[in-house]
């Protein structure tokens, strides 16, 4: 019997696992410490998703115009991908001291098909990005579609080059030599400010 109810705690923990990682942010599952990156535990470069970006242009005028594209991530793997969860992000590239990331001085947004609005994601820290709605499972061949749009503002400094960039990234549940982890795939186009 006790035997029994060990097996059963064990079982619902297993299944309560998918679940936390589906409620937590993508950027929260893939660093929680008892949940490691895939790649941490020495998982070669992982293909099940496809990501691919439409709309980003090579250079972008530093103002109020909004910038639009689409990012599409597509599961090209023979399974079901679970514990999906979805995050945009708009930042830049940071290589040396003295360089800033751009993305405390961008608005990013992305379309929400329900309420047929466009929704502002913006991050703890003030830089642009965070979760999107989505779905939580990725069956075979299937594809997520997200319409994002995003601009820089005029105050962005502008005494270095920036290796801007702005996408989509998805992140499921793996498993790699018996370990739970979490893997993930992007859709993302890079871009320079420029000013107007």
């Amino acid at each position: 019997m006790t035997l029994r109810r060990a097996l059963s705690v064990s079982a619902a923990s297993a299944v309560l696992l998918p679940v936390a990682l589906a409620a937590a942010p993508a950027s929260q599952a893939a660093s929680a410490a008892e949940i490691p990156k895939c790649s941490d535990l020495g998982q070669p470069h992982n293909n099940a998703l496809v990501g691919r970006s439409f709309g980003i242009p090579d250079s972008v005028t530093l103002g109020t115009h909004w910038t639009s594209y689409t990012a599409t991530l597509t599961n090209a793997s023979a399974k079901e991908l679970t514990s999906f969860a979805l995050s945009a992000e708009l930042g830049s590239y940071v290589y040396n001291e003295g360089e800033r990331d751009l993305s405390p001085y961008g608005d990013l947004q992305y379309w929400d098909t329900a309420q047929r609005a466009w929704k502002t994601l913006r991050q703890a820290d003030g830089d642009a990005g965070g979760t999107v709605p989505g779905p939580k499972t990725l069956k075979p061949r299937e594809s997520v579609h997200v319409q994002l749009r995003f601009r820089v503002s005029k105050d962005l400094p502008m005494d270095h080059a920036y290796d801007a960039f702005t996408g989509l990234t998805g992140t499921f549940a793996d498993r790699y030599h018996d370990t739970a982890c979490t893997a993930d795939g992007v859709a993302v186009g890079g871009f320079s400010p420029r000013e107007g």
